[in-house]
Order: C-alpha cells, then sequence, then structure tokens
C-alpha cells in the first residue's frame, strides 16, 4: 500500500482521473451523468493511526510502504507530519512525541498511536503499549490530557483504560442544520467529514417525496444516514450487527431529537429472513415489520459488496439508495440491481484524494412491470 503523497496543485486533475475512470467503467449500465463532489485537498481525513517506531534514545511516528512486487517487503517511513490527516492531529503529532520523549513512563513500549478528531478540534488519542498499564502511567496520562487539551485511552493486553471519556461528538452543518453525531473509539467513522456531509446531502436530496412511507437502512453504523434522512420519511428502521455502532445509533437518534426511527441489532441477513417470516424470535417482533410500508432500502455495505441474495431482497424495494466504497463490488451488485431498477442518480465522492479508492453513491427506481418480467 503506498502512502499518498498529497499535492495540493494536482488535485483537480487526480480527481479529473478518478472522474473519467468511473464514467468508463459503468457506462454499460447508462447512467445519468456522474455528480462529482470534491474533498478539501488536503488535512481531511479526522482519524488515522500511526506505529511508533523506536531507535535508541529517538521515537518517531511511523508508516509502513509495501512493495507491491513483494507484500512481504515493507519500508519504513518517518512520519513528522501527515498532511492527509487533519490539521489538529499534525498540531498535535510534534507536542505528543515531545511528551513521548520527556517521560520514560509514556514511552516505555508505546506500539501505536490513535487520532480520533472533530472539524470542531476535538480530540481523542489511544496509547497503545506492550506492557501493563500502572498508576504511574495514569498519572502522567491525565497531566498530558490537561496539558494538550484532549482525551487518552491507554489499551494494553486485557487493559483499556478510559481516562475522559471513550468517544468525541462532531458536529456536521447539512442543508442548514447542525447534526450531532457521537463517535466511539476504535468503532466505524467516516473518516472524511466534509466529504460525509456532501454525502449526507446528496442522500436526502435524492430521497425527498418520501413523507408518507418508510425507509429500511442496512449497515446503519452509527445512524450517520439514520439521523439525517429520518424527516425525509413517515418511519426509519435501521440495521447493524456492532453492538457498539447500535449503541452510539441509539444515542445520536436521542441526541438530535430523532422520534420517528429505531435500530435493530441484526445482520443484512438475518433482515431479510425477517421478512420472509424465515426468522423469528424477541427480536423480530420488536421491530413489529408488520407496521411499516417500506418504500426506499439504503444500503452501505462494507468493500466485499452484498451477496446475490441480498441484491434480489434490494431489487423488491421501489427506490434503492446504495453508498458504496468499492466500485468493484458495486459493478457486480449492479448487474443484479439493474435487471428490476434503472440508475436515476450517480455520484462520485472523493473521499481519499491522492489515493484510487472511489466512493460512490445511486439511485436507483423500480422499472414498472419488472416483477412479472422476473417471474416470467
Amino acid at each position: 500500500m503506498a502512502i499518498p503523497v498529497v499535492d495540493p496543485a494536482h488535485y483537480t486533475g487526480q480527481l479529473a482521473e478518478k472522474r473519467e475512470q468511473i464514467i468508463h467503467d459503468f457506462a454499460c449500465f447508462e447512467p445519468p451523468e456522474l455528480e462529482v463532489f470534491t474533498s478539501p485537498p488536503s488535512h481531511y481525513r479526522q482519524r488515522c493511526e500511526f506505529r511508533i517506531w523506536h531507535e535508541g534514545d529517538d521515537l518517531f511516528y511511523a508508516m509502513f510502504e509495501v512493495d507491491p512486487e513483494n507484500p512481504k517487503d515493507k519500508r519504513i517511513v518517518r512520519m513528522d507530519q501527515y498532511p492527509v490527516a487533519s490539521r489538529r492531529i499534525n498540531e498535535l503529532m510534534p507536542r505528543l512525541r515531545e511528551a513521548f520523549l520527556e517521560s520514560d513512563v509514556l514511552r516505555r513500549k508505546l506500539f501505536q498511536v490513535e487520532f480520533l478528531t472533530t472539524l470542531s478540534g476535538e480530540a481523542l488519542v489511544t496509547l497503545v503499549y506492550h506492557r501493563p498499564l500502572e498508576d504511574a502511567w495514569e498519572a502522567q496520562a491525565r497531566a498530558l490530557e490537561v496539558r494538550l487539551g484532549i482525551m487518552i485511552i491507554g489499551r494494553s493486553r486485557k487493559q483499556r483504560l478510559v481516562l475522559s471519556r471513550d468517544h468525541v461528538w462532531e458536529r456536521l452543518e447539512v442543508d442548514g442544520r447542525e447534526l450531532v453525531y457521537q463517535q466511539v473509539e476504535n468503532s466505524f467513522t467516516q473518516p472524511n467529514a466534509q466529504i460525509c456531509r456532501a454525502m449526507l446531502s446528496w442522500a436526502r436530496e435524492v430521497t425527498q417525496g418520501s413523507e408518507s412511507a418508510d425507509l429500511v437502512e442496512l449497515y446503519c453504523g452509527n445512524g450517520n444516514f439514520t439521523v439525517a434522512l429520518a424527516e425525509n420519511f413517515r418511519r426509519v428502521l435501521a440495521t447493524e450487527i456492532s453492538r457498539t455502532s447500535v449503541a452510539s445509533a441509539n444515542v445520536n437518534l436521542q441526541a438530535n431529537q430523532v422520534s420517528n426511527a429505531q435500530v435493530a441489532r441484526m445482520s443484512a441477513e438475518e433482515f431479510s429472513q425477517a421478512l420472509k417470516g424465515e426468522k423469528k424470535g424477541r427480536r423480530v417482533s420488536e421491530m413489529a415489520l408488520e407496521d411499516y410500508a417500506f418504500s426506499t432500502v439504503l444500503v452501505d455495505p462494507p468493500r466485499a459488496g452484498l451477496d446475490e441474495e441480498s441484491c434480489r431482497q434490494l431489487s423488491e424495494y421501489q427506490r434503492i439508495v446504495y453508498i458504496s466504497c468499492n466500485p468493484a463490488t458495486l459493478f457486480d451488485n449492479l448487474q443484479v440491481l439493474t435487471s428490476t431498477h434503472r440508475i436515476t442518480r450517480f455520484a462520485l465522492f472523493d473521499q481519499f484524494p491522492f489515493t484510487e479508492h472511489c466512493e460512490c453513491g445511486v439511485l436507483l427506481q423500480r422499472i414498472d412491470g419488472a416483477q412479472e418480467r422476473l417471474d416470467a
């Protein structure tokens, strides 16, 4: 894996290349004009992690560059600054390193540093060690929290010491409204906050006019889309398998005063079985599926995309909003979905500038008579 080389002067060109690649790769589906959402060209990533490399009395942040010809060959790259990361992370990097160099207690067997920051400047720093953490470490870490205006978590084998709290509060202005999100350490959150705002605004726009119908959301995470889309629908049912993310999603619904949504801890596969009546039990009965009239499904799957059975389940909805972090699996899934639906909106969100990574958004509308053709 290559470490991104940030050069704002070349950002427009690299984004144009991504745009042309996506247009070329998906031309067979005859989508509408691609909508492109630009990222800040630097300091766009709100979370990242570094190894700590010890050399004698010195230590520094490190990342590893992998030789594509020989994946076992990794080159250590010293990172004194990292223009991919938020300005808050870059401001903290030298100050933390200085604190480590000054303290044998804080530096001894320090293995990794993980940063989670927000647009408003909140910072949660996780220090990962290859040794037990004792009272002396906690005392110095607490002093460091005050000195740098941060929150610290200490981790080692079978140990997790939360000194202040285990989350930050991200605040995103979307379509003139401030949305508040609890983001918990070591759980998934959208890393590029500005692109996240664009994704939420786009999803809100493409789902307008559904106030009398319901939304089902699969892979909802911490309620990122759930919170933003709830006012577009009569009711929302969101599902997620991660216990931590479900807890955060419920906190975020309450924090944003969303009263027409519920989050069920359930995998996409289990939910499909519940819809077909093949899965019973307390969790299924609590969802009261019979009370919903789903018109729209939103899915934001992992890089592996959806299996064929999940795609066929999505095909039963009038409208599909598909957020994809992997164009290759999106392409495969669209080969199934476009047998019943047509693409009416298509977007590229540049989540990770100066990499080959592309995030896409697709709105699909059901074709009249699609079920009859399938049955035939």
